[in-house]
């Protein structure tokens, strides 16, 4: 049967039940217990014995066999399943003022995916299955629409993100990950709350976008008549309660950017962010092993886990170590040696990096040499300190060490989880950081940030010395709990609508080519396509009109197939 044919049988089903009057929709139901309750209080139960305690419990029917005269339906609810042990004597004895004709009610006019209440004692069958013996039986919701076939699951990787709810239903281990992720996020606010940090909530609508490098979302307010910007950030306005006097804040909440979507990346996504007046990037990194240690052990209850097969310690204390010596000891690059822009580019061709020829700066090389040899290596808790100034607009110049500043990422698994600063808080210094950014954003650098001047005015009325943590609460759930891309760490995220123009499409950044294959057949290829156009393509809400309204008839091409 297609499924248009199984969701009219069960309108069908629908009618009959309200002819029976029995609604099908019903309004609420009382749980005495739950199924892995039932399963703990009762696990030494020998198979044959009836304990008697009658029990209310509730859940969607998973599976049915019926025998004549006997039914076993597999119940599920939040915690797990358990059995229900239908025996139709029994039941037309106890549900006779009821309906006269329960039990072939039952068999005729339920099915998998229905919602159940069942009343009843609690029994282990011969079989030595854990059973609810039911007395009596409440249809609460009927089901439309059919569970997945049993044997498979939903295995069709978009469908269930862009169905979420059924992807829940027919996985458990999906519930598990966002039972977890819960876990951590209450696991760090308790952490934090408990060392006297208060959460403080800031704008999202924001009129001037900064904190980080990241081209923002654009919206409108109709009534003031003005563009606004999600934010990239919760950054600036944390600074501002440390400047307002508060001593310790975060926020745990929503970051909006308007970039490419990747296993790592999600336009939609959850930082926290930590400030702690009178500290540095030295007392960050402890506040962050405290964090993640504690909230590990407290979820899995061991510091030793295994991520896609790589085993991890999370042990601390974790390592400490410079970008510029990272650099040397995967390369053999010295960047501390080279006196001249053109030496050090000539050195990092010759040692392999790509795509540095509009690279502006000998802290920025440093930063690719970075990212291109050394980030993926980084599998054990690894503190990067010392970042160039360049790439660290907001950061306090390095006390020691000229051209760098105090900062550090967190890298796991080959990925950043944390970034932390010894926050700046010279207002002349950053306006002319902030002023530099501005002039990279005039010249088309859509990630660059603008002069927030009411920011800078807070920072003239003085910041007294600040340690600044940011964490990124995605990459963290899928760190402890194993998940290979951000889409199973995030429990509804940004998909492209169905039925698209485009089946598949890569992006060659060096050659700026972007290759396209139609779901229609066919692939082509075309030229000079900027990088703007290749972000917005991924993030576009069709990307079938934005490809005839951009790129169709502007780019040169050629069909490869």
């Amino acid at each position: 049967m297609s499924e248009e044919d199984i969701r009219a049988a069960r309108l069908e089903k629908v009618d009959q039940l309200k002819q029976l009057g029995t609604n099908p929709y019903a309004y609420r139901w009382e749980s005495t217990h739950h199924a892995a309750q039932l399963q703990e209080q009762f696990a030494d139960l020998p198979s044959g014995e009836e304990v008697d305690l009658e029990v209310a419990i509730a859940g969607r029917i998973m599976a049915r066999r019926v025998f004549g005269k006997l039914a076993f339906f597999t119940l599920q609810d939040e915690t797990g399943t358990i059995q229900l042990y239908l025996e139709k004597n029994r039941i037309q004895e106890s549900m006779a003022d009821i309906d006269a004709d329960a039990f072939n009610h039952l068999k005729q006019l339920t099915d998998a995916g229905d919602i159940l209440g069942a009343k009843g004692t609690v029994k282990r069958t011969e079989k030595g299955e854990l059973s609810v013996y039911v007395r009596q039986y409440t249809i609460l919701t009927k089901s439309l629409l059919p569970l997945p076939d049993k044997w498979h699951g939903l295995t069709d990787v978009a469908k269930r993100y862009r169905q979420r709810y059924v992807d829940l239903i027919v996985n458990p281990e999906v519930r598990q990950t966002f039972r977890r992720r819960a876990q951590i996020t209450a696991g760090i606010r308790r952490y934090l709350e408990q060392r006297d940090f208060l959460e403080i909530e800031t704008p999202v609508l924001q009129s001037e976008a900064g904190g980080a490098d990241a081209r923002p979302f654009t919206t409108y307010h109709n009534t003031l008549e003005m563009e606004l910007y999600l934010r990239i950030a919760t950054e600036l306005h944390l600074k501002r309660l440390i400047v307002g006097g508060f001593e310790k804040v975060f926020e745990l909440g929503r970051i909006f950017r308007n970039e490419g979507i990747s296993t790592r990346h999600n336009p939609e996504f959850t930082t926290i962010e930590v400030y702690q007046a009178y500290a540095d990037y030295n007392d960050m990194m402890a506040l962050t092993e405290g964090i993640i240690t504690t909230v590990a052990q407290e979820v899995l209850g061991t510091l030793q886990i295994i991520y896609q097969g790589e085993s991890v310690d999370l042990t601390p204390p974790w390592r400490r170590v410079t970008m510029h010596d990272l650099v040397k000891e995967i390369t053999g690059l010295d960047f501390n040696s080279f006196q001249t822009l053109a030496e050090a580019k000539t050195a990092s061709k010759n040692a392999g990096l790509e795509a540095i020829e509009d690279v502006q700066s000998i802290g920025k090389l440093l930063n690719e040499a970075f990212e291109q040899k050394v980030e993926s290596n980084l599998i054990q808790p690894t503190f990067v300190i010392d970042y160039p100034v360049e790439i660290s607009p907001l950061a306090k110049p390095h006390r020691s060490k000229p051209g760098l500043v105090e900062r550090f990422e967190l890298f796991i698994v080959g990925r950043e989880t944390a970034n932390s600063f010894s926050e700046l808080t010279d207002p002349i210094d950053q306006r002319e950081r902030l002023e530099a950014q501005a002039q990279r954003k005039a010249a088309g650098d859509l990630e660059a940030q603008g002069v927030d001047e009411d920011f800078l005015t807070a920072l003239e009325y003085g910041m007294p010395p600040t340690g600044g943590l940011g964490v990124g609460i995605d990459r963290l759930v899928m760190l402890l709990t194993n998940c290979a891309s951000i889409r199973d760490a995030i429990a509804f995220p940004l998909l492209k609508p169905e039925g698209s123009l485009i089946k598949e499409f890569s992006y060659n950044a060096t050659t700026q080519t972007m290759t396209i294959e139609f779901s229609a057949g066919g692939v082509y290829e075309y030229y000079k396509v900027p990088p703007e156009i290749k972000a917005d393509f991924e993030n576009a809400p069709s990307d079938g009109q934005y490809f005839n309204k951009f790129i169709k008839g502007k780019f040169k091409s050629e069909q490869l197939s």
